[in-house]
């Protein structure tokens, strides 16, 4: 079975969320999720109803897209004073909004989650149940490897309620599981395939992508098509 690499269906926007999204594959865990407490953005917690100033949110936007395109280029240990410079901001700027590096990477993956479960909604609704699931499993793959270093973070496992992270990666991860139960169903997956199975199987690949050379543009599909194959037999 041939992995497709049409594009899914149009999901609702998430704010500043991209389908491009990832240090070495965890020996431990078995859920997409990183496992971390509080509040994901740095400034405001999501317990909180107080705005942030108009500049203020500005300033943080512009944080988040030079984070994007830094970690990109140079992977997730980039340097937060280039990042601030980028964004036209002092490195203080930077820390109010994000007062570790940690809390960077969450925002964004935060993004990736939301964004993830918006494109499994619309595939669930558009698509068979066997083609719905291997575009979700490529945008998964495509948006845990944009850059190096995040792809262990994706895959901690989702242990802490408490977590910052825990309702984007848990709705996330409940359309996995509903993609991968309705491909079952039709039979295109194995009945004995169990989520964390699914999720370790689609996480190695995530790492195997990153770690190989950078010039293989169709190793994701590839590697994909080896996988679904033996999902099916």
């Amino acid at each position: 079975m041939a992995v497709r690499l049409r594009p899914p269906p149009e999901a609702a926007p998430v704010s500043g969320a991209s389908l491009r999204l990832p240090t070495a594959y965890p020996t431990s865990g078995s859920l997409p999720c990183p496992d971390r407490g509080a509040d994901g953005g740095g400034g405001v917690s999501q317990g909180t109803t107080r705005p942030r100033r108009a500049d203020a949110q500005r300033n943080r936007e512009r944080l988040l897209a030079e984070a994007r395109a830094t970690f990109a280029a140079h992977g997730t240990g980039a340097s937060l004073e280039q990042i601030a410079a980028a964004a036209g901001v002092g490195i203080g700027t930077l820390y109010r909004h994000f007062p570790t590096r940690q809390d960077l990477l969450e925002a964004l993956l935060r993004e990736r989650f939301d964004t993830l479960a918006a494109t499994g909604r619309a595939l669930l609704a558009d698509r068979p149940p066997r083609e719905a699931l291997t575009e979700w499993t490529l945008a998964f793959v495509t948006a845990t490897t944009t850059f190096r270093g995040l792809t262990g973070e994706v895959s901690q496992p989702l242990h802490d309620e408490t977590s910052r992270l825990h309702a984007s990666c848990a709705a996330m991860r409940e359309i996995g599981v509903e993609l991968l139960r309705r491909a079952q169903e039709s039979g295109a997956v194995r009945a004995e395939v169990t989520p964390t199975d699914f999720f370790l199987l689609i996480s190695a690949v995530s790492w195997a992508h990153e770690q190989g050379p950078p010039d293989a543009a169709d190793r994701v599909p590839r590697l994909l098509d080896h996988l679904f194959t033996g999902l099916a037999r």
